[in-house]
């Protein structure tokens, strides 16, 4: 199947608007960390990212094995699982740095999504040496950037989609892919809350 077959089949405008609102749900609601500030902080926030890897592997494999267009179906679920664990990593990456005051929607979005496409970001984060500086965005403008996040990502879904119809290899592809998207999140958690952060508020 195509992937313009794909798309005929699944509607993308309506994809994109449901991919954008998942994710301002993920980045609105902020999970509690029950891990604490150490002194071996960068250790700890490693293997926190190694453990939150290897579940969002596990999901996005498992959603992946059905066959065909029962397996395209379980792309929204995946997507929702792993950013489920990425959110929780990122609270309890924070919260090992001392940082979980700091951690909102601004920086929640930051962390989840900065690699996905930095450009986005410039205006929002800014690094002056060791110290970070973080605009505090409007609700609005963070609604901006998950619409626009939404196209992006149903973009990699459309793409991630195809696999589904190649069973058992398509779901090992797709478990490598949310391992190492894990993996970025997690660096970009750690290069935020291991540094001195600034927030500024304006309008932006």
């Amino acid at each position: 199947m195509s992937k313009k077959t794909v798309a005929t089949v699944f509607p993308a405008p309506a994809l994109r608007q449901k991919v954008g609102e998942l994710i301002l749900k993920a980045v609105l609601e902020i999970p509690t960390s029950n891990e604490t500030r150490v002194e071996a902080s960068q250790t700890r926030a490693r293997a926190l990212g190694r453990t939150a890897a290897r579940q969002a592997s596990l999901i996005a494999g498992s959603l992946a094995l059905p066959p065909g267009v029962l397996g395209w179906l379980t792309l929204v679920p995946e997507l929702v699982g792993v950013w489920r664990v990425q959110a929780q990593m990122v609270s309890d990456i924070a919260a090992v740095y001392g940082k979980s005051a700091y951690l909102g929607r601004d920086q929640m979005v930051y962390c989840l999504f900065k690699h996905v496409s930095a450009q986005l970001f410039r205006d929002l984060v800014v690094r002056v040496g060791e110290r970070v500086v973080m605009r505090v965005a409007s609700l609005g403008l963070i609604q901006t950037l998950t619409k626009t996040l939404g196209v992006k990502i149903t973009q990699k879904m459309i793409g991630k989609g195809i696999t589904r119809f190649v069973p058992l290899v398509g779901a090992v592809g797709v478990g490598a892919y949310a391992y190492l998207d894990t993996l970025q999140v997690a660096k970009t958690a750690i290069e935020l809350f291991s540094s001195e952060i600034t927030l500024k508020t304006e309008d932006l």
